[in-house]
C-alpha cells in the first residue's frame, strides 16, 4: 500500500457507515411499504431487520468507544404523552382503512371526527 495514500479516522469511517445503514434502512422500509409480492416483502424485511442489528452494533461501539454522543434525555412524560398520540394515530388510520376496505363510505368522503370540532384530518381527493 502507498504510504501517500490517506485513511479515514476510525471515527469518520464509522460515521459514514452509519449514515449508510441509515439511509439504507430507509430504502428498505420505503421499499416494504410499497411491495406487493409477498415473497418480495418477507426478503425486503429480513434485510431491513439485519441492517437495523448491524446499525445497533456500529452505533453501540461508537457510544462505548466516544466516538457518538447520545441524544439528551428525554422526560418520560414526553415519550408517553408522543406515544398515546402515536397509538391514536395509528388506531384512527386503521379505522380508516378498514372503512375503505369494507366498503362503507365512498372514496374521498371525509374521515370521521367523532363529533369533535374540525378534524385535523383531510380527506384525499384526486
Amino acid at each position: 500500500m502507498n504510504q501517500n495514500t490517506s485513511v479515514l479516522p476510525e471515527r469518520e469511517m464509522l460515521l459514514t457507515i452509519l449514515c449508510e445503514l441509515k439511509r439504507t434502512s430507509r430504502e428498505y422500509t420505503t421499499a416494504v411499504t410499497e411491495s406487493n409480492c409477498s415473497a418480495i416483502r418477507q426478503t425486503l424485511t429480513s434485510l431491513l431487520h439485519s441492517t437495523l442489528e448491524s446499525q445497533e452494533k456500529v452505533y453501540g461501539y461508537m457510544k462505548q468507544n466516544n466516538m457518538y454522543k447520545a441524544s439528551s434525555p428525554v422526560l418520560r412524560q414526553e415519550v408517553d404523552k408522543k406515544f398515546k398520540q402515536n397509538q391514536q394515530t395509528q388506531q384512527e388510520q386503521n379505522q380508516f382503512v378498514q372503512s375503505r376496505l369494507q366498503g362503507r363510505q365512498p372514496y374521498g368522503a371525509p374521515f370521521p371526527n367523532n363529533g369533535n370540532t374540525p378534524s385535523q384530518h383531510q380527506s384525499y381527493m384526486m
